[in-house]
C-alpha cells in the first residue's frame, strides 16, 4: 500500500513518513502542492495524505485538479484547520476523509486502511479469498486456519492482489505499489516474490496472465 504525503512542515512530514513506514506502508513525502501533483500524474499511489497549507499549489487547489482530471485516489486531508466551514469545504471539494492536527498516528493509519479498502470495493477490516485471510492492521496472514509468516514485501504483494481480487494487475502496477522512488528493482524480483507466496500458500492461489501480469481469483 503506497501512500503519498503532501505536507510542508519538515518535522511533521518526517514524523508521518517514519510512522507510516513502521506500520507497514510504503510512503513518499513531498513538501509542496505542485510536486505532489506531478508525482500523482507520474506514479501510482493507494492514497494521498493532504495538508491544505501547501506552497506553490494549495491543498484544496490540488484536490480540485485531481477530481477535475478524473482521479479517484482516496484523499485524506490532514490539517490544523478545524472549523466546520473548513471541513465542509474539504469534503465538498472531493476529500474522502478529514483529520485535524494534532492527531494520533494509529488513527491516521487506520483511516488510510479503511479508505483503501473502500476504494477497492470492500468495507470489512480483514480481507478473505477462499481459505486465505489477511488482517492489514495486525499484519497477519492465515491460510486454512494456520498462521503464515511472510516477508514485508511478500505481505505487500499479497495485500495488493487481495484488494484487487478478480482483477488482473500488471507487473508495472504491482511494482509501483511495492517499491519507493529510486529503489532499485531487480528484473525478476516480482516473479521471485510470487514464487515464494505460491510455495508458502498454494500453487494455484495466484495465477499468471501471460504477457500481462497476475490475478488472484475471488
Amino acid at each position: 500500500m503506497r501512500i503519498l504525503i503532501a505536507e510542508d512542515d519538515r518535522l511533521l512530514g518526517e514524523g508521518i513518513l517514519a510512522g507510516l513506514k513502521q506500520k507497514g506502508f510504503k510512503a513518499e513525502w513531498l513538501q509542496d502542492g505542485l510536486a505532489a501533483w506531478n508525482a500523482l500524474q507520474a506514479e501510482a499511489f493507494s492514497a494521498l495524505v493532504l495538508d491544505l497549507g501547501l506552497p506553490k499549489l494549495p491543498g484544496l487547489d490540488l484536490l480540485r485538479r485531481l477530481r477535475a482530471s478524473g482521479s479517484t485516489i482516496p484523499v485524506l486531508i490532514l490539517t490544523a484547520r478545524d472549523t466546520p466551514q473548513d471541513i465542509v469545504a474539504g469534503l465538498d471539494t472531493g476529500a474522502d476523509d478529514y483529520l485535524v492536527k494534532p492527531f494520533d498516528l494509529g488513527e491516521l493509519a487506520a483511516r488510510l486502511r479503511s479508505l483503501v479498502r473502500r476504494a477497492a470495493g470492500g468495507a470489512a477490516p480483514t480481507l478473505e479469498c477462499g481459505r486465505l485471510r489477511l488482517d492489514p492492521a495486525a499484519r497477519s496472514i492465515e491460510y486454512e486456519g494456520h498462521p503464515i509468516e511472510l516477508t514485508t514485501r511478500e505481505f505487500g504483494l499479497l495485500h495488493e492482489l487481495m484488494l484487487n481480487a478478480g482483477k488482473v494487475l500488471t507487473r508495472a502496477q504491482l511494482e509501483s505499489k511495492l517499491y519507493a522512488w529510486g529503489e532499485e528493482v531487480e528484473s525478476n524480483a516480482l516473479e521471485v516474490h510470487v514464487h515464494h507466496l505460491r510455495r508458502k500458500l498454494a500453487a494455484g492461489l495466484i495465477r499468471t496472465v501471460r504477457g500481462v501480469g497476475y490475478i488472484m481469483p475471488k
